[in-house]
């Protein structure tokens, strides 16, 4: 298949890429790089730098290539950022993806695997199903949430076959590729930042949750499930027209638990701050992917936290500055 990936050159979208490229698929990246890096676009793919909210753009790389399917991931991440600039992540994540859409209907793309998010739930004690409360916490699972709204509309209305990929706290490094966001805000690429001195500590917003020890519980899933489960969601769109998944281990650990782990790991100190608890933030967030491995016969391999760890820790140490 000829395959668009949109967010190439960030974290999941390049590895995703890679997989494509491996598996003897065509791509093309099409990123802005506000967040991405072109060092991470896989070798193989056509790139374009480009934002989604330029149609000039846009309207030229979907009218030159006959694309079989788009796999987007171009959008902003930060659950607290967008609780302080909204307007951002609506533009962005919700607006920028409406127009993908259109121009994918416009020039007869007819598949859709979307990069969605757990965000989208409700916190729950229980572990979060398909079924499970719709109710967003943050600026940043709504619009993700938006968006496929806009995809059910949109399948219904032109026929676009769609997966949305509802996972959760991505994680983890392959070979050569690894987190790199500026800045880290993210729980375990910060904590190994400090174990390279990079930093002085890390803080832990919010000790009085619900939960045993006090802090948020969320569920981690490794860069190489996520990959294995787009590509899944992908193959299947030839057969279903739509499909949401969520995609996680099953496993719960707490931020306390993830700074203890990274302690062994690294056999540094990694200093904590208790700090108060940000806007936005779930108490508890865990995945039951029953589903998607029961229709795809998805299975995460990767479910031990201080394997996790340690293969972060292995391209952090690698790659001090990321990708520069």
């Amino acid at each position: 298949m000829n395959i668009l990936v949109t967010g190439g050159a960030g974290y999941i979208g390049s590895a995703t890429a890679e997989a494509l490229l491996r598996a003897g698929h065509s791509v093309t990246v099409y990123d802005s790089l506000v967040t991405g890096h072109q060092a991470a676009v896989p070798q193989g793919a056509q790139f374009v730098h480009a934002n989604l909210d330029d149609t000039h753009s846009l309207g030229d790389v979907l009218t030159s290539n006959k694309f079989d399917a788009i796999m987007h991931f171009a959008a902003f991440i930060e659950a607290g950022e967008s609780m302080k600039d909204p307007g951002k992540f609506f533009r962005n994540n919700f607006t920028n993806s409406l127009q993908l859409m259109e121009a994918a209907i416009q020039t007869g793309v007819k598949r859709f695997v979307f990069s969605s998010t757990a965000a989208v739930y409700q916190s729950s004690e229980e572990p979060l199903t398909e079924e499970s409360t719709i109710s967003p916490t943050n600026v940043y699972g709504h619009t993700k949430l938006m968006t496929e709204q806009a995809l059910e509309w949109y399948r219904s209305i032109h026929g676009l076959h769609f997966a949305a990929l509802r996972y959760f706290n991505a994680c983890g490094a392959l070979p050569g590729r690894g987190e790199a966001h500026q800045p880290e805000s993210h729980l375990i690429p910060r904590v190994l930042q400090i174990a390279l001195w990079q930093a002085e500590s890390v803080n832990i917003f919010g000790t009085d949750y619900p939960t045993p020890d006090g802090t948020c519980i969320r569920d981690y899933v490794h860069l190489a499930d996520l990959v294995s489960a787009h590509i899944l969601a992908l193959g299947a769109l030839e057969t279903k027209d739509r499909m949401f998944y969520n995609v996680g281990s099953g496993n719960g650990f707490s931020v306390r638990e993830v700074i203890e782990t990274a302690r062994k790991v690294t056999g540094h100190a990694i200093p904590a701050v208790e700090s108060p608890r940000r806007p936005g933030d779930s108490a508890r967030l865990v995945a039951s992917p029953k589903k998607i491995m029961s229709e795809l016969g998805w299975k995460p391999e990767h479910t031990n936290l201080q394997e996790i760890i340690s293969s972060a820790w292995e391209w952090h140490k690698s790659n001090p500055n990321g990708y520069k």
